[in-house]
């Protein structure tokens, strides 16, 4: 029976340095990190973990926040490890999936996880909306004549989407607009 740990940031400018050190002294043999958000699951270090763990080991996080960010994730999460035998522990949460008072927990706190990132998002709406209204906020900067020439011409040779958007540096959905609206 094995302790490994995750420790995840969302972005480069946070440090992984506290979680890991917390997670060492918590007794992990083995961490595994991300510097990417929690809702994008495709973390790499996430699937190595995953990957790595066996019936009988222990994940340990620092809070549950660092490894799901929905209330649907964590329980997933949590229902897989279960299914292979593997515990869940959080180091600064009262919250082991061994008893029913620690799974209640675990869910409340997810709840209110996801609770915190919608407010974020609604206040990120409002300060984006505030920003338009005081003409500070323009969107992003339309693509030009040239590029859109660009985009028409290989797509009349029958190039792919995704090729054109590669050749061109721009994004696919960038690529269908410039079509329609020629359309």
């Amino acid at each position: 029976m094995s302790k490994i740990g995750y420790a995840r940031v969302s972005t480069t400018d946070q440090s992984l340095d506290l979680q890991v050190a917390k997670l060492e002294e918590a007794g992990c043999g083995k961490v595994f990190t991300d510097i990417a958000s929690a809702s994008n699951t495709k973390r790499e270090g996430f699937q190595a973990l995953l990957n790595y763990l066996r019936a009988g080991d222990t994940l340990i996080v620092t809070r549950v926040d660092r490894i799901a960010r929905s209330v649907l994730d964590l329980q997933t999460l949590v229902n897989h490890l279960k299914s292979n035998d593997i515990q869940l522990k959080a180091l600064e949460q009262p919250i082991s999936t061994e008893s029913a008072s620690g799974k209640a927990f675990l869910d409340m706190l997810a709840v209110f996880a996801e609770f915190e990132l919608n407010i974020r998002k609604e206040r990120q709406l409002e300060g984006i909306a505030a920003a338009k209204k005081a003409g500070k906020y323009k969107g992003r900067k339309p693509i030009s004549e040239n590029v859109k020439l660009d985009i028409h011409r290989l797509y009349k040779q029958n190039q792919p989407i995704t090729t054109i958007a590669r050749e061109l540096k721009l994004s696919r959905n960038t690529v269908y607009k410039a079509i329609k609206s020629k359309e």
